[in-house]
């Protein structure tokens, strides 16, 4: 096939994305856990509070700001669902709280999208990347909800 074939095959599989089931999945669990890792490996759109906090290709991270990088993400996640029509997002964020999902949740049932929750454990020994403390690990840990 020549490339203006694969240019219209292209444009025909954008097309067709319309059609299909809208999937939100929504990556759980604490740093160091892989859940960046893994929302990359999931084909779609993916967005993360912590993207915010990236200047110049480094991490810097301000807890005053820590509300604007939610609201943020929850924006970015609003516009891949109508603006670009994307048929699966990808959301990690700690999420240790059923309320810090909501919004999310709202989304979804607003403009039609499934939603996955998935907590992603630190079975492989990963590294707290963004150096978050013990004790505030210790917090997480304590604070993080399930519903079965």
């Amino acid at each position: 096939m020549n490339l203006t074939g694969h240019i219209s095959e292209a444009i025909t599989d954008i097309k067709t994305t319309e059609g299909t089931t809208k999937e939100l999945f929504l990556l759980r669990g604490l740093p160091g856990s892989g859940k960046s890792t893994l929302a990359k490996s999931i084909s779609g759109i993916h967005f993360e509070a912590d993207m915010y906090f990236m200047k110049d290709d480094k991490y810097q991270f301000d807890i005053t700001r820590l509300k604007d990088a939610h609201q943020w993400c929850q924006e970015g996640v609003e516009k891949g669902m109508t603006v670009l029509n994307q048929s699966r997002i990808v959301v990690s964020n700690t999420f240790t709280q059923e309320w810090e999902m909501k919004p999310y949740f709202d989304l979804a049932e607003k403009h039609g999208y499934r939603v996955y929750s998935l907590i992603v454990e630190n079975r492989h020994g990963g590294v707290n990347e963004h150096g978050v403390p013990e004790d505030k690990l210790k917090i997480m840990k304590n604070r993080f909800e399930v519903k079965l």
